[in-house]
């Protein structure tokens, strides 16, 4: 990356932080990164409106609408062929952007007989600049669509869809310092500037952390070098209700997000604004700050509460195995003057060096499911092993 790791902006929420933070004390990355996306008054987004070229990043959805639709028919056929075409469910998406994608999945699933009937669509947001760009996006379907700030929302046999969600949880963070793990704080530095340092707060012993990462397989025991760092994204409590649901009724959820397979040490907070990285302290409030998200200790977490999870494979492996390519040959074909730009979306996707493999995708369903579409053939290449 090439930013200058030195640069701090005098935002309106970095004066403010820094206040606190002279007052009370080094503040939690967990807690930096909470404030910085969602304070009241100047967190990023609950001020501004975030995706899209005039935004400060592009999801899967507005590259190409391929991505939403096959995200949709994937839907329809869990809800058909896995859950028995139930009269009544609920469609659900955590953290839905733009609207971009459940815009794309309602318009693919419009064709399937009686998937839309007796729907339910919910949105998980809590943005209002957001609602509001989703609200829009989506009343030309016809569809009544209804939101919450939480899955309280979601009930009855569901399909949830979470693209891009995981990464923007809070991120705590134990960094190794004179042989124990102290939780990572930002404090200020002798400049007045905000700084990553070490917090009060210690770690719980080694087998909490363990627990707390879901049984991944990095040995918290091992002698690591001070300053090594040990990434947590909160997700109990969210797993948890996912487990209830899934007990309640059948449930199955695709995940989709940018991530590492197994559990390792490593800082991967970021921050991007204007399409471009810049350092995670460097604009607070005006920047979207991110983790990657640890898809085992995620799987980890979620078997531990009972659901059962397929995967993770690579973006480009799922989306090839529901047909993503011919699919964009039939789209080309029938939009002759759009081809280049529908071929150069799905080449974006699928990049070997890019979407395609740094992005992972996971399903989580309920125990009476069986395996869900596109994990079928790993699952069973696994049984082998």
């Amino acid at each position: 990356m090439s930013y200058d790791p030195a640069a701090r902006r005098k935002t309106p929420l970095a004066l403010v932080l820094a206040d606190e933070i002279r007052r009370n004390g080094p503040m939690p990355v967990r807690e930096y990164m909470a404030r910085c996306l969602w304070d009241e008054q100047h967190g990023y987004y609950a001020t501004r409106l975030p995706l899209g070229q005039a935004g400060d990043f592009i999801t899967a959805p507005e590259i190409s609408q391929t991505f939403g639709e096959l995200i949709g028919l994937w839907a329809a056929v869990v809800w058909r062929d896995l859950m028995g075409a139930p009269a009544t469910h609920t469609l659900a998406e955590l953290g839905p952007g733009r609207g971009t994608l459940m815009r794309d999945v309602l318009r693919a699933t419009a064709k399937v007989a009686g998937f839309q009937t007796g729907m339910r669509c919910h949105l998980v947001e809590a943005s209002a600049p957001l609602i509001a760009q989703q609200r829009a996006a989506l009343e030309p379907s016809g569809v009544p669509v209804t939101w919450s700030g939480a899955l309280d929302g979601v009930a009855g046999p569901a399909v949830l869809l979470a693209n891009e969600f995981f990464d923007a949880l809070p991120v705590t963070q134990w960094i190794m310092t004179n042989g124990r793990y102290e939780e990572r704080s930002v404090v200020l530095n002798g400049a007045g500037d905000l700084a990553f340092g070490d917090g009060s707060a210690v770690a719980p012993d080694v087998a909490e952390l363990r627990a707390s990462v879901g049984g991944a397989k990095v040995s918290l025991e091992q002698k690591t070098p001070d300053g090594s760092i040990w990434e947590i994204i909160p997700k109990t409590e969210l797993v948890e209700s996912l487990a209830a649901m899934a007990d309640a009724a059948p449930l199955a959820m695709l995940v989709i997000d940018y991530g590492h397979e197994k559990s390792a040490f490593g800082d991967t907070l970021q921050a991007v604004r204007n399409h471009a990285h810049e350092h995670p302290l460097t604009s607070p409030g005006e920047a979207d700050l991110s983790a990657q998200v640890d898809f085992d200790a995620l799987g980890g977490a979620a078997t531990g509460c009972g659901l059962v999870v397929d995967g993770p494979i690579t973006q480009a492996e799922f989306l090839g195995r529901l047909g993503i390519v011919e699919r964009a040959r039939r789209l080309m074909t029938a939009n002759p003057a759009r081809a280049a730009e529908i071929e150069s979306g799905v080449a974006r996707l699928m990049a070997p060096d890019g979407m395609g493999t740094r992005f992972k995708v996971m399903g989580l369903r309920s125990r009476s499911l069986p395996n869900l579409p596109g994990f079928d053939a790993v699952i069973e290449e696994n049984k082998h092993r």
